[in-house]
């Protein structure tokens, strides 16, 4: 194996959520298949998105959201519509749950308190919006806080500064042994985080791109053995700060659960996606019918990597 392989920089919001990556630089899978990959941490998706518009790195893991809602010009970041971007692989259908305060009875129990956000018009926000107008409160029925991303909101959560907001698995685990309710799970399809990369350096490097597939891919496979789960609970306590081995350990049945857990084959999933469109319809600024979800996809690496 040659010692300079092409390096490609992925960032991401810190969490378990990023263990095929983890498993992918510690096991050797991206090697193996001719890339190095750097991780870097974001604080929250207008950070993200900046630096993804200006190239500070090659990948960003986000929530397929995101993409549709900077290719629209819908984003929180003052960057104008970015139609450059695009996802090409698909990671989970978001692990996500809304976590309150002990008090918190259920849902209905948050109206005239306020919950917490990454952006209000982008990522997991609509789904909260939804969670809670289907347990019966409207837009002026609470207040909506902007704190960041999942680390900022379960730390702002667990002092008790708002009193629910989305998380994703590991974090809900965290926030029971905290003491705090988790009030409703997503359930049904929905497109989670995905990889995006800028089309034009796409164009230039799609080898790399679908190395990247292929290592991911590998990676999840490697997870989903059941022969590597205590190496693969090692991996995750040391990539994640603060993380005990018993968390660790609590979450493999969850992200690697059958049916729920990362997608085995790293597809972006037609349904899932509308699903996200269909909220941002609902829910974002502009309002009205979006473009057919693929619009906001380029399957062709995906597709390179099958070869």
């Amino acid at each position: 194996m040659p010692h300079d392989l092409p390096r490609l920089r992925v960032n991401v919001f810190p969490g378990g959520f990023n263990w095929p990556l983890f498993v992918g630089i510690d096991v050797g899978l991206f090697r193996r298949h001719g890339i190095e990959v750097e991780i870097q941490s974001t604080t929250g998706s207008v950070a993200q998105m900046t630096d993804f518009a200006t190239g500070r790195f090659d990948i960003a893991m986000t929530a397929f959201d995101n993409i549709v809602a900077y290719v629209e010009g819908q984003g929180e970041a003052p960057i104008g519509a970015q139609p450059d971007f695009c996802a090409f692989l698909g990671s989970d259908s978001s692990f996500l749950s809304l976590v309150g305060l002990a008090e918190v009875a259920d849902c209905a129990d948050l109206r005239n308190r306020s919950v917490s956000v990454d952006a209000a018009t982008t990522g997991y926000a609509f789904v909260l919006f939804d969670m809670l107008l289907r347990a019966g409160l409207g837009a002026g029925d609470y207040a909506v806080v902007k704190v960041g991303g999942m680390v900022q909101r379960f730390d702002d959560l667990r002092r008790g500064g708002h009193a629910a907001t989305m998380l994703s698995a590991p974090y809900d685990l965290l926030a029971q042994q905290a003491g705090l309710r988790v009030l409703a799970r997503v359930d049904g399809p929905y497109q989670g985080n995905v990889a995006a990369a800028r089309r034009s350096w796409a164009e230039n490097h799609a080898q790399e791109l679908a190395a990247f597939v292929r290592g991911y891919v590998a990676a999840i496979g490697w997870l989903y053995d059941g022969g590597n789960a205590e190496e693969a609970c090692r991996i995750l306590v040391r990539h994640v700060p603060g993380m005990p081995p018993g968390l660790a350990q609590a979450s493999y049945p969850v992200l690697l659960d059958a049916s729920r857990g990362f997608f085995r084959d790293g597809q972006i999933q037609r349904d899932g996606a509308q699903a996200v469109l269909d909220l941002r319809a609902r829910y974002g600024r502009a309002g009205g019918r979006l473009r057919d979800p693929w619009a906001y996809v380029d399957l062709r690496y995906w597709a390179l990597a099958q070869q």
